[in-house]
Parts: structure tokens; C-alpha cells; sequence
């Protein structure tokens, strides 16, 4: 699975504004200049990260773009999910309304998806990733605390929820069909 654009270059905003502490509002265009990126398309993601709540602008001569919360309380989950969306390895696999994972391809549960565990197991590594790894992280150079260059696996034939916004609150197993 790639990442568009819109997550290399929104992330490598947020950590250009965490950089500069977040004390000041930076230019946008300061921000471009020194990363070599196309200003028009960060004015698009800073609008995202504007929308979710992640950034604050400051209008005027001395205006410009901060940190809304402070580096440490920003994962990057919330900034890949504002600029991305929800995030689905390939395209049958999406969340549903109550936070299970269902495919596209499943008419009945007697036409189970035999690919599903998988791709679940794939998208549920991602999400853990980006959840546990915030701003600060990225600022200090490091990854998670005690994770290793591989991440666990989950097993069984059961996954925990996998959606962004729930899956700290709920725990619900995802069934297969097996």
C-alpha cells in the first residue's frame, strides 16, 4: 500500500510546525520554500488539517499556520485519516458504521471473502502504527516506545475492531466467515 502525496506532505508539515515549537504562526510559504513543495498544494492539506482540528491559522502580516494541540496529543493516524481518509489497503475493504471490517465482495456469509483475514490483518498493523506514533515521535527521530522493526501479528481467526475513530472504545471481534 502507497500513500498519496497528501500524507508525505501534510505530515512533513506538521512536523515543520511542531519543529518550530508552535509558539508563533509560520508561513506557509516559509514551509514550502524550505522543503521544496508546491505551495498551492499545502494551502489544499493545511486546509484538511485546518478541518480536522489539527492546525490554527493566523490571519495578518505576522500570520500563519500552528499547532493546534501540542506535538505529543497529535498520532499520526488523525493526520493520515484528515488527509487520506479512511484507510483501506486495497479497494474492497472498507470500515462499517458500527467499526467492523467488511468486503466488498462478500454478497452472503455463505460467500466469504477468503483474502479478508488478511487484508484486515494488514490494515490493522497500519492503523497501530500510525495510532501509536505522535509528532513528538517523529520530532525526536524515533519510533514507538519498545516497538520492534516488525510489528506483531494479530492470530486467530478473530481481529479486534479495526476503525480509527473507535477502536480504543470497543473491542468487538471481526469474524471471518471460516
Amino acid at each position: 500500500m502507497m500513500f498519496s502525496t497528501k500524507a508525505e506532505y501534510g505530515i512533513r508539515v506538521m512536523v515543520e510546525l511542531a519543529r518550530r515549537g508552535g509558539e508563533e504562526p509560520t508561513p506557509l510559504a516559509e514551509i514550502a520554500e524550505r522543503g521544496g513543495l508546491p505551495l498551492a498544494y499545502l494551502e489544499h492539506l493545511v486546509a484538511r488539517l485546518r478541518k480536522a482540528e489539527l492546525v490554527a491559522s493566523r490571519r495578518g502580516s505576522r500570520g500563519g499556520y500552528m499547532l493546534a494541540r501540542p506535538a505529543e496529543e497529535i498520532t499520526m493516524a488523525e493526520v493520515v485519516e484528515a488527509l487520506e481518509g479512511s484507510i483501506a489497503p486495497i479497494e474492497c475493504i472498507s470500515e462499517a458504521a458500527d467499526g467492523s471490517i467488511v468486503c466488498a465482495r462478500e454478497a452472503s456469509k455463505e460467500h466469504a471473502c477468503p483474502t479478508k483475514l488478511l487484508w484486515t490483518r494488514v490494515r490493522f498493523s497500519i492503523v497501530s502504527t500510525l495510532r501509536e506514533t505522535t509528532l513528538a515521535d517523529l520530532l525526536r527521530g524515533t519510533t514507538v516506545t519498545g516497538a520492534s522493526a516488525t510489528a506483531p501479528t494479530p492470530t486467530g481467526p478473530t481481529l479486534p475492531s479495526l476503525g480509527l475513530a473507535s477502536e480504543a472504545a470497543t473491542n468487538r471481534p471481526l469474524t471471518t466467515g471460516a
